[in-house]
């Protein structure tokens, strides 16, 4: 019986598409491959909790580099490692260099930038075949025109009980909470965030049943937690910017219930089967909803949306703006009435 078959997967750069692609990991790992995932640093921790990864390799490439020389010297220093296939997520030219100088002899993508040289297993995109994102690249794993899967496994990510109490002792939190955690940043951008005095509303109703309040998000989202935090009275507690990826995955895994903007902790949360609220604004719910049973979507569905801008273009805001704290909280309590 000769060895399993060996995998690169060239990561997307966002948490959120890495999560995205889990689906495809499975596939690829149930058919008995050995993955390892070419990804940058902070996916890293995410990759770690992923049953399906078996080596992380460091991408030194930031979002936007081009970086030629470093590329052909990284797949170069990839050559021997007896690759059968790269799998490159990413649509860019230059994410495809990399397999290539690694000479790879398999290496699939989309077509993409004119990567006709760089791939030689191509597939189309039929974006109205396949509207999530996740069912794009799970497509990947099989023959190009082949006809889609009926369903895809789940996201699932990894966090003991052991590890949950480890990141509450870290952070000096009550090893025996199961909070309610508000996932307040959206890497993205302002349009995906709802606004702060909602979510201090919202605070301060939930604070009235018991349990604590806790805000997760990067070191970007500690000012915006602050605020959430002061406008809430004290219900809140600020732990954006505190935490590492890590622990965040295990404060989450112990949450009662979680409401998000669509970033990447809500794909943490959906990965992990957590009651989950997910609040929809600039983006879409279709290209990439939170994939479990256990998340409620909310989404004013106005005329202007989904309009996938940074910033509001017309001024207003009113997608996130009009989604009021107690649809969010008549949400939460349908969750809690609902069968895990």
């Amino acid at each position: 019986m000769g060895r399993p078959a060996r995998i690169l997967v060239v990561a997307p750069s966002w948490i959120g598409d890495m999560l995205m692609a889990q689906p495809l990991l499975t596939r690829l790992a149930a058919r008995g491959a050995e993955i390892d995932v070419l990804a940058p640093d902070w996916c890293a921790p995410l990759l770690g909790r992923m049953a399906e990864v078996r080596r992380v390799i460091a991408s030194p490439f930031r979002h936007g580099d081009f970086a030629f020389a470093a590329r052909r010297a990284l797949g170069r220093d990839l050559a021997g490692a007896g690759y059968d296939e790269a799998v490159v997520l990413p649509n860019s030219w230059k994410s495809a260099l990399v397999p290539f100088f690694a000479r790879i002899p398999k290496r699939t993508g989309f077509t993409g930038e004119a990567r006709i040289g760089l791939l030689n297993n191509r597939h189309r995109l039929d974006k109205a075949a396949r509207p999530q994102l996740a069912q794009r690249y799970a497509q990947l794993a099989d023959a190009p025109g082949a006809l889609p899967p009926q369903s895809l496994p789940r996201p699932r990510l990894l966090s003991s009980p052991a590890q949950q109490q480890a990141s509450k002792a870290a952070l000096g939190l009550d090893p025996a909470a199961e909070p309610t955690i508000f996932c307040p940043g959206a890497e993205y951008g302002p349009a995906k965030r709802w606004p702060a005095r909602h979510f201090a509303e919202l605070a301060r109703r939930l604070a009235a049943d018991g349990g604590p309040i806790w805000l997760l998000g990067t070191a970007k989202d500690t000012t915006v937690g602050d605020e959430i935090a002061a406008l809430s009275g004290g219900a809140a507690r600020n732990l954006c910017g505190r935490t590492t990826l890590e622990q965040a995955i295990d404060l989450i895994a112990c949450a009662r219930q979680v409401v998000s903007n669509d970033s990447g902790l809500m794909h943490v949360t959906a990965a992990l089967d957590r009651p989950l609220v997910a609040l929809y604004g600039s983006s879409s719910p279709t290209y990439t909803p939170p994939l479990s049973p256990r998340a409620r979507i909310l989404s004013l569905d106005l005329p202007c949306s989904p309009c996938f801008q940074r910033e509001c273009p017309l001024g207003h805001l009113k997608c996130l703006e009009d989604l009021a704290p107690e649809q969010v909280l008549i949400t939460l309590g349908d969750l809690a009435h609902a069968q895990p």
